[in-house]
């Protein structure tokens, strides 16, 4: 019955008034050719539709959308929680700072890492990336962090470049770099641009090296993408992932954070009613976030929706 009336409610019934009263809540996602800026359109038009005003922003992704949300009360953003580890730990990828008012949200999807060369540069395997030039995304953003953790897993070095995905994809299709390593939702956006505009090769780290990454990083996952999945990749392709979240500051009023969850979580088909991107945006999907604890507004939304919420300790 919950579930019946949290989807049947006007779209009024989400704003608390302090939420009616706030135009555009800064809404921090990524620059072009990531996922995270479509995904952000989509639900701030979804959003929209409910009476909830986010202005999305660009960014350069995960790590700086956790600092812009632990610095300014007001903001949301998107984040990938390999990066929230970063954060809550202050490790070197999160400049050495340990953030303590981020809190979870709502689910986004699921990120798989892998790359892409062009089939001339005839690189079949993960380890013929050694000594090759690699776009990794911005500099100490989840990419570039992961690929490390894949390369010393796999006993390999190579020269990373940094960069936003779109102009490194471009990279790739000029010979300026050797292959370009990415996370996001499946089938990644850069790498299919590659794919869908030269013969190119699909690489992942395979399942013996994507299985110590695992070990080292539990808060990720093994995943095997199917053949198929991009233009010119026959075989599937085995590799690791983790979740993305929206994540917002403790002090964001808890009746703000409920009316933005709950309004979000009010598309029974988020495919169809968000986008294709936000299939993984389901409170049921709440459980994958074992590492940040969750906003008590959106900890609300997501219990009448149905979900199981983890009781994860607030950061000292």
């Amino acid at each position: 019955m919950r579930r019946r009336s949290l989807l049947a409610a006007s779209p009024a019934v989400f704003l608390a008034p302090a939420a009616r009263a706030q135009a555009g809540r800064p809404f921090y996602t990524a620059g072009p050719g990531s996922a995270f800026l479509p995904y952000g359109e989509a639900v701030a038009r979804f959003a929209a539709s409910r009476g909830i005003a986010l202005e999305v922003r660009q960014s350069a992704g995960s790590l700086e959308n956790l600092r812009r949300v632990e610095d300014e009360p007001d903001a949301i953003g998107t984040a990938f929680l390999g990066s929230v580890v970063d954060a809550l730990n202050g490790t070197q990828a999160a400049g050495g700072r340990r953030h303590r008012a981020i809190r979870a949200l709502f689910p986004m999807y699921l990120t798989g890492f892998m790359a892409v060369a062009l089939a001339s540069r005839g690189l079949t395997r993960f380890a013929d990336l050694a000594g090759r030039k690699v776009g990794c995304g911005p500099a100490r953003g989840p990419a570039e962090t992961f690929f490390r953790a894949a390369a010393g897993v796999a006993g390999i070095s190579s020269e990373i470049v940094s960069g936003d995905s779109a102009t490194l994809s471009r990279a790739v299709l000029s010979g300026e770099i050797d292959a370009l390593w990415q996370g996001a939702v499946i089938p990644i956006p850069a790498i299919a641009a590659v794919a869908d505009a030269a013969e190119a090769v699909i690489i992942g780290p395979g399942a013996e090296v994507a299985a110590g990454v695992v070990r080292r990083l539990p808060h990720l996952s093994p995943l095997v993408v199917p053949g198929g999945t991009y233009r010119g990749q026959p075989d599937e392709v085995a590799s690791f992932a983790a979740w993305n979240f929206v994540i917002a500051n403790a002090a964001l009023p808890e009746a703000e954070a409920y009316a933005i969850t709950r309004a979000v979580l009010s598309a029974s088909d988020p495919v169809r009613e968000i986008a294709p991107i936000a299939a993984g945006t389901r409170a049921a999907n709440a459980g994958a976030n074992q590492v940040l604890a969750f906003h008590p507004g959106a900890a609300r939304a997501l219990r009448e929706a149905g979900a199981t919420v983890p009781d994860i300790a607030v950061p000292a």
